[in-house]
This record gives structure tokens, C-alpha cells and sequence, in this order.
């Protein structure tokens, strides 16, 4: 360990807390490794320096005993932040200067930790791509020439370089999970409802999810420690206190892991595949059962999910494109022009689909404890692809996506993890995804936890070139 600052958020805030540490120093070092990446990896829309320190030295003066005292972390530039320039990544945002800050945000502050900055976004994060017209593309740190994934890859970028031990996501398709997986750390979808979901038009969306991205899953269940529970800010959050003593329970000895490498229908990189059943086999030798099993689903789910999302960036976003058109992501403008052509009988009818994959892992869970399968069909694309270049099928009719993550927003109370699980041989992250049952965000954090242990000596060999 370099710094405090590379303490896991538990142990720096309990540093903090007894005087080894000073909140002022750890946020200080945090911002100066935000200012030395930002040229090169785009990661932040602005960073907080003034208020930032402000509150370290205020912690300093007035020690207590709050979680995550004195953490710095950074949040999505899709999420309000009380005096803070808030731009979806959009110009048709203009210079909006938040006036209040969102629940999930609040709650950590409340706990403690300091928000440092701001991180990038696609236009109102559409995109497993983090590239927008107000703010240009968000490079991987692995490979520059790479995405850092999307839409939270910020945030992926500036946990991956050490700035700070998590940051806020935002996940409707993935975009928690995918620049996880891109920038190789810990990526959590938790159970729909788990954190109130305040910042959208609608309270009564059916897909979208705050979570961590984080450098393990100790620190992944201490925001979510503070983050979770109950709020009549969203009549959809669930009645759950969040546990984190569960998340420490427990051993891999018996437990029983269903595996689908390609969810049915995917074509998978054979390197990914790999470091996907190497990490099945370390499970058996922990003491778990692993069975492979037949999902039955295909590429349909992702039809499904795509004319959701259209309708969604259509109703939210549609009346600024007789403004904006030629300063939005035309993509984004495609997507919205698309949604006109979409019924609402068919949207309705989304929902069998959903009905359909959500029976079959029903079934599934009466056996297995989770699902485990690859969080990326493929490694990091280049940065300046988009979704549509891999809108294909294989001549031998398989899916040929970038992401395996979507298809469960289409069964959103089951929490999603995403762990780093190797290297390709480019030497760009791999990330694996654990399925959980359906609320159990704790059942999952403490198996994931005990997997990222059997995982890490795969990772130690590897270091972050970004000097």
C-alpha cells in the first residue's frame, strides 16, 4: 500500500476515525490522481476541489463515527449533485447547475465519504460506449485505444486508476456491469428497489438500478451498506434493511452454481470462455458443484430490451431533438425516431419475454444457489465503435453483442455482480457476472466475496500501465 488513499473504504475511514489517517491528505492525493489521468482517459467532468477539501478539513477537526468517514468518491454526471454543472453528458442540458443532490448520493455523504468529481457519461447514458458530443470519448486505462465501457465509464475508469475505492452508476442495461468489466474491477447491479432510484422523470420505470463500481467487493458492500434501504422518494424501493454482517457469512463448500458460457445464444471470445470455466473449476475446488445448463433464451431479449430502450430515451428525451438535432448523438436521435414505429401493444408484449426468462430462472434457483456467465461476450472494443457495430449475427446464427448484461434489466430483482476473472491474451480485462436469487444482494456479495478470493492470485501478475 502506497497511500491510505489504497486502503479498502472500510479500513481507511476506520484510519480516519482513530487519527492514523487525515481526511485531508487522502482527499488531496485522490484529487491529484484524478488530475494526472484526466488528459489521457477522460474520466471526469469536473472535479470538486474546493468543497472537496472544505470537508476533509472539517472531518479532521471533528472526528466521528460514521462508515465511511472521510472516503473520497465520485458520482455519474447522469445524477444531481446540489451546485454541481449536471449535463447528461448533453449539450441540451445547457450549463444546468444541479439544486439538489439525489438520495443515493446524499446517503453516502451522510455516511461520511466526499464527493471528489464527476464522471462521463454518453448522452443520457444510452451507450455500453462512453462517448458523448458535449464531452468526447472516456478512454480504457488498460489500452487508450480502448472503451472503458458505458455508460458509467467514468466512473469504471476512475476506480480502475486508484482514485477512489468506489464510485455511482447508474445500470438500465448494463452500464454498472459493462465498464466494470472493461476497466477491471468489481461492477454491482443490485436488486431492483435495493437503492431508491430517484433521478429519472418516472418512479415507476421497471429497469433502472444505482450501484457501485468498486476496486473489491468489500468496498462494493460497504456502499451499498449506506446506500440501500426504504425511501418514499421512490415508492418502488423495497422494504429491505441492508445486511452487511451477511455479506461476510458463509463458505463456497456446498453450495451449487449453474454455468451458461453464452446465455444460448451469444458467440463468445474463446479466451473469455476460458477464464469463465477457470473460474467454474476454482469453484469445484473450493468445495461447489458447477453444473452447465441450457437458459433456452435468445437474441430476441435483446430486441426486446432495445425497443424499451427506445420508448424510454423517446418519453424521456424526444421533445430537445427539434432543438438539439445537430448537437445530440445521432444515434440517440435514431433510437428516438425508432420509438414512433413501436406500439405500445408492443411494449406491452415485452413483458411475456420477461414473463418467459423469469420463469426459467425461477426454476433454475429452486436448484442453484446463482447463474455465473461472462459479463462481456468480447474484450474492450475500440473506442470509437458504438453498440451498432456489433448488431450482428455469426454466419453459424449466433448473437455476435459486445455485452452479456442487458438480459437481466429484463429480470431486474435479481442482483448482478461482476468480477474481474483474467486477462485476454490483448491483456484487457475479462469480467465474470454472478446471477444471484432474487433480493439477496447479501447471499451474492458474500459468495462473490469468497470468489474474488480464489480469483485474485490470476489477477496479481498484472499491473495498470498508465504511468
Amino acid at each position: 500500500m502506497s497511500h491510505p488513499l489504497d486502503l479498502p473504504a472500510p479500513r481507511l475511514a476506520a484510519a480516519i476515525r482513530d487519527g492514523r489517517a487525515s481526511a485531508e491528505t487522502v482527499v488531496a492525493e485522490s484529487l491529484s490522481r484524478a488530475r494526472a489521468i484526466q488528459e489521457r482517459f477522460n474520466p471526469f467532468v469536473l472535479l470538486r476541489e474546493e468543497q472537496a477539501l472544505a470537508t476533509a478539513r472539517s472531518i479532521d477537526r471533528n472526528r466521528d463515527g460514521r462508515p465511511l468517514l472521510g472516503v473520497p468518491f465520485a458520482a455519474k454526471d447522469l445524477t444531481p449533485t446540489e451546485g454541481d454543472l449536471t449535463t447528461l453528458g448533453s449539450w441540451t442540458e445547457g450549463d444546468h447547475v444541479a439544486t439538489e443532490t439525489a438520495l443515493c448520493i446524499r446517503r453516502l455523504e451522510e455516511a461520511g465519504a466526499i464527493l471528489i468529481g464527476k464522471t462521463t457519461t454518453p448522452e443520457f447514458a444510452f451507450s455500453s460506449f462512453t462517448r458523448s458530443p458535449r464531452w468526447g470519448i472516456t478512454r480504457n486505462p488498460w489500452n487508450p485505444d480502448r472503451t472503458s465501457g458505458g455508460s458509467s465509464g467514468g466512473s469504471g475508469v476512475a476506480v480502475a486508476t486508484g482514485v477512489v475505492p468506489f464510485a455511482e452508476g447508474t445500470d438500465m442495461g448494463g452500464s454498472v456491469r459493462i465498464p466494470a468489466a472493461c476497466c477491471g474491477v468489481v461492477g454491482l447491479k443490485p436488486s431492483f428497489g435495493r437503492i431508491p432510484m430517484t433521478i429519472l422523470p418516472s418512479l415507476f420505470d421497471s429497469i433502472s438500478h444505482f450501484g457501485p463500481l468498486a476496486r473489491s467487493v468489500e468496498d462494493a458492500a460497504a456502499f451499498m451498506a449506506v446506500a440501500a434501504g426504504p425511501s418514499d422518494e421512490d415508492i418502488q424501493s423495497l422494504p429491505l434493511p441492508f445486511s452487511l454482517a451477511r455479506t461476510r457469512r458463509g463458505g463456497l463448500a456446498g453450495r451449487r452454481f449453474a454455468l451458461s458460457v453464452d446465455l444460448g445464444y451469444y458467440a463468445v471470445q474463446p479466451d473469455i470462455e476460458k477464464a469463465v470455466r477457470r473460474a467454474a473449476g476454482l469453484l469445484r475446488e473450493a468445495g461447489a458443484e458447477v453444473e452447465e445448463i441450457d437458459l433456452g433464451w435468445s437474441r430476441a431479449v435483446n430486441d426486446q430490451w432495445f425497443d424499451l430502450w427506445c420508448v424510454f430515451m423517446s418519453a424521456y428525451f424526444g421533445d430537445r431533438v427539434a432543438e438539439f438535432r445537430d448537437r445530440m448523438d445521432p444515434l440517440v436521435v435514431g433510437m428516438i425516431e425508432r420509438a414512433g414505429k413501436i406500439s405500445a401493444t408492443d411494449i406491452k408484449q415485452v413483458e411475456f419475454q420477461r414473463t418467459a426468462m423469469w420463469r426459467r430462472l425461477a426454476r433454475l434457483f429452486e436448484r442453484y444457489d446463482a447463474l455465473l456467465c461472462p459479463t462481456l461476450a468480447k474484450e474492450a472494443p475500440a473506442a470509437d465503435q458504438s453498440d451498432y457495430d456489433h448488431d450482428a449475427t455469426t454466419p453459424d446464427g449466433r448473437f455476435a453483442g459486445f455485452d452479456m448484461t442487458l438480459p437481466f434489466n429484463m429480470v431486474p430483482q435479481c442482483p448482478v455482480i461482476s468480477l474481474p476473472a483474467g486477462f485476454t491474451a490483448s491483456g484487457l480485462p475479462i469480467g465474470l457476472q454472478l446471477v444471484g436469487k432474487r433480493f439477496a444482494d447479501e447471499d451474492l456479495l458474500s459468495v462473490a466475496r469468497r470468489l474474488e478470493a480464489l480469483l485474485r492470485p490470476l489477477l496479481s501478475a498484472w499491473a495498470l500501465p498508465i504511468s
